[in-house]
């Protein structure tokens, strides 16, 4: 399990033209720490700081993650059109741990 921490709900935009296409784009970022291992599965000890686009909603508002604690989603890995393996970080919420008495 990859757990991914949101410490703010601060949004990056970035907008311009597409070189490639000429289309113009408008997207949007959140700032995560992502808690990942290294090639030997051992916790790295400090998170990483990861940049997520978001998506928007009907509005074309961006659809941040509230501050808290996440992991990945099983649909966040995919085979992509090249037949890579693939990551669209998409968050399910960690349950709080209980309060010891």
């Amino acid at each position: 399990m990859i757990q991914i921490s949101v410490k703010s709900t601060e949004v990056r935009n970035q907008r311009g033209t597409a070189k490639a296409s000429g289309k113009p784009y408008d997207m949007n970022f959140q700032t995560v720490w992502a808690h990942t291992a290294d090639r030997n599965g051992n916790p790295n000890p400090y998170p990483e700081k990861v940049e997520i686009v978001l998506e928007k909603n009907e509005q074309g508002a961006p659809m941040y993650w509230p501050v808290g604690e996440y992991t990945l989603a099983p649909n966040s890995v995919y085979v992509d059109r090249s037949g890579n393996l693939s990551i669209s970080p998409r968050l399910v919420a960690l349950k709080p741990k209980a309060v010891q008495a």
